[in-house]
C-alpha cells in the first residue's frame, strides 16, 4: 500500500481575495504561515518518505514547514487563468458576462484564454500522483497543492465525472488521505485536519 497526503496550501496573501490566481505566485499570509507551522507540527512524528510541491510560493512555503527537502513538480501547480490571471470576479463578470456565465454554469467545460481547461489539469495531475504512488510503494508520500488540483486527484480517485469536482470541499491547510492498493486508489480521507488522520496513519 502507498499512501499520499493530498494537503492544500494555508491562507494566501490577502491581496488574492477575490481574484483568479493560478499562476500568479502569491505566497502566505501571516495567518497563513502560522497555520502552515501548526500543520507541520500536527504531522511531525509521520514518517514521510518524500514531499512533492507545486512550484508556486503558497505551496513551497507551506512544503517548508514540513521540513526535508521537497521535490517541485511543476504538473502540481494550480489551473492556469491566463487572461484572467489577477483579475476580480467581480471584473470578469462585467467585462466578460457571456464566458463568466458559462464558467459559473460548467466550471469544468471552460477553457480559460490563454490559460487551460479542467481536463488539462485533471491529465497532468493524474500523472504526477501515478508517478508518486509508482516510485513510493508501501509508502507515505505528501504532495502539497491547491485546491483545483486536490480536487482533480480526488475525482479521479473517486471516478467521479468532471463535474462532481467541486462538490469536493478542499480548505486551507487541510488534508485528503488516497491509499492505493496495486494502483487501486481508496479514499480515506477528504478535508480533513490532523486529528482526522485515520489511526493507522504511520511510517
Amino acid at each position: 500500500m502507498t499512501r499520499l497526503l493530498l494537503i492544500r496550501h494555508a491562507e494566501p496573501e490577502d491581496d488574492a481575495r477575490g481574484r483568479c490566481y493560478g499562476r500568479l505566485d502569491i505566497g502566505l499570509s501571516p495567518t497563513g504561515l502560522a497555520n502552515a507551522e501548526r500543520l507541520a507540527e500536527s504531522l511531525r512524528n509521520l514518517e514521510l518518505e518524500k514531499v512533492y510541491v507545486s512550484p508556486r510560493r503558497r505551496a513551497v512555503q507551506t512544503a517548508a514547514a514540513l521540513g526535508g527537502s521537497p521535490s517541485v513538480d511543476d504538473r502540481l501547480r494550480e489551473l492556469d487563468f491566463g487572461e484572467l490571471e489577477g483579475r476580480t470576479y467581480d471584473e470578469i463578470e462585467r467585462e466578460q458576462p457571456a464566458f463568466f456565465r458559462r464558467w459559473m454554469e460548467a466550471p469544468t467545460r471552460v477553457r480559460f484564454p490563454g490559460g487551460e481547461s479542467y481536463g488539462e489539469l485533471r491529465e497532468r495531475v493524474a500523472a504526477a500522483v501515478d508517478e508518486a504512488v509508482a516510485a513510493h510503494a508501501a509508502r507515505t508520500v505528501a504532495l502539497v497543492s491547491h485546491g483545483g488540483v486536490i480536487r482533480a486527484a480526488l475525482t479521479v480517485a473517486l471516478g467521479l465525472p468532471d463535474h462532481r469536482a467541486f462538490a469536493l470541499d478542499v480548505g486551507y491547510a487541510r488534508i485528503s488521505v488516497v491509499d492505493s492498493f496495486d494502483g487501486r486508489p481508496v479514499v480515506r480521507l477528504v478535508n480533513g485536519l490532523s486529528a482526522d488522520l485515520p489511526l493507522d496513519l504511520g511510517g
